[in-house]
């Protein structure tokens, strides 16, 4: 059995109330456990292959920004298995580093997307209407410049298929004006505190996305934060306006499958060895960069 990914989809015949394209989650009641595997998906499908470590590093960065972020209202319990309830707490080598426990939050449906640079779909969209999310933004601007102000673009939230770029008005027609105008506040908040530590370190935040749920009525931070699956990563020293940097993250399997031709329908192709090897070195370096303290060797295995 692979420690990324437990025998049957489960946990020693513990199966997961739901399993996503990298995490399974097990529900016990009122809290929890949260567990990233290794799973990489592209093009939203699930491929044959797995990223090593790269379950661990996401739960490493979640964490370890969620920490950092003391002063902003969370889910996490605790990412230690021996503080787990039983039978998780038996099951330190499999959970160890790539899992966590965390208060049970009613989601609020929205992707909260904070924008400090243009790219990916923001940049199709101001390429198309000079306008991201109904902001009207500058003309002139190119392929990766920084904005005069980070902007918030929310989206829908989808379980499965396309998340659909939204105004500020939609979004308060899905979670309350009062909601969204607070989640649009946090957002913009975490991004800014976030973008100025990464930067110290190497690293150009381009965008990110939060979720928030509500527990005990207050608004919390959820999922995971600040990773190289939910944020675009770039490395300062690669950074060139007008051009489109290599980020921290999958993009080399994207590249990899555009240059088979696969239609990204299902199934998805095996991956070459130097393609996991690289994007492996792509994730782990975002760990290395922002929290050089934290050892994940111990949960390497």
């Amino acid at each position: 059995m692979k420690a990324s990914e437990p025998a049957g989809g489960g946990l020693f015949g513990i199966e997961p109330a739901f399993k996503g394209k990298v995490r399974d989650i097990y529900d016990l009641g009122d809290r929890l456990i949260i567990v990233a595997s290794d799973r990489i998906s592209a093009y939203d499908s699930i491929l044959p292959t797995f990223i090593p470590g790269k379950g661990i590093i996401l739960t490493m960065l979640s964490a370890a920004w969620t920490r950092w972020l003391q002063e902003i209202p969370h889910h996490i319990v605790s990412t230690e298995v021996s503080a787990y309830p039983p039978p998780f707490n038996a099951f330190p080598r499999e959970l160890g580093g790539r899992s966590m426990l965390v208060r049970k939050a009613k989601r609020i449906d929205l992707e909260c997307v904070v924008r400090g640079y243009l790219a990916g779909s923001g940049w199709r969209e101001y390429r198309a209407s000079g306008a991201v999310c109904g902001i009207t933004l500058p003309k002139g601007l190119r392929m990766s410049d920084r904005l005069e102000e980070p902007i918030f673009t929310p989206s829908t939230k989808a379980d499965s298929g396309h998340d659909r770029n939204i105004t500020i008005r939609e979004a308060g027609e899905i979670a309350g004006r009062d909601t969204a105008l607070e989640l649009r506040r946090l957002s913009l908040a975490i991004y800014a505190k976030a973008h100025e530590y990464a930067a110290a370190r190497g690293i150009i935040i381009a965008d990110t996305k939060f979720e928030f749920g509500l527990i005990g009525g207050a608004i919390a931070l959820i999922d995971e934060v600040l990773t190289s699956d939910s944020s675009r990563f770039w490395l300062a020293d690669e950074y060139e306006p007008g051009k489109s940097p290599p980020s921290l993250d999958k993009q080399f399997v994207r590249d990899y499958l555009d240059s088979l031709g696969w239609d990204h329908n299902p199934p998805a192709p095996e991956l070459r060895g130097d393609i996991v090897r690289k994007t492996a070195e792509r994730y782990r370096l975002a760990l290395e960069r922002l929290f050089p303290e934290i050892n994940i060797e111990r949960y390497m295995r």
